[in-house]
């Protein structure tokens, strides 16, 4: 059996290598990811547009894992999200144009779980730092573009 930690490795190992349906099947049943800087939750299926969301806006994304803690069925891990921005980035908001812009910004996921599933992901990204980094910050409104 896996530790919390393995399978929490291994869902981003998935997610580096855009293995969709392996990475939302390592979510309970009733499991959920929150992208709390895009006030967005996904359950089911859906799970997985995180994943594409990435995908497309970044072809060469990459997350460099730094520290891990874990105690019992929590796991942190303080991690950067690295890539360049060369196709359309979704948000609840709109959508953000490709910059040609690499970002490299810190981020920190919590993760529950039970019985070997992620039963919550919530993940905090930086986004100000994100959209200073992809040149957008000081005019994301222009920026956006509506879905």
């Amino acid at each position: 059996m896996s530790t919390n930690e393995e399978i929490i490795r291994e869902l981003y190992r998935t997610a580096e290598v855009k293995d969709v349906a392996a990475f939302v099947a390592l979510f309970a049943e009733n499991g959920y990811f929150w992208d709390v800087s895009a006030g967005a939750k996904y359950y089911g299926d859906d799970i997985g547009k995180t994943v594409d969301i990435y995908a497309t806006a970044f072809h060469d994304m990459h997350r460099e894992l730094g520290n891990f803690y874990v105690t019992d069925d929590v796991v942190i891990v303080e991690l950067t999200l690295n890539g360049t921005h060369t196709g359309p980035l979704a948000l609840a908001a709109g959508t953000i144009a490709p910059t040609g812009k690499e970002m490299h910004a810190p981020c920190c996921d919590v993760f529950h779980l039970k019985d070997g599933k992620v039963t919550s992901f919530h993940c905090y990204t930086a986004a100000t730092i994100i959209f200073g980094q992809l040149g957008v910050l000081g005019n994301l409104g222009a920026s956006l573009q509506q879905a």
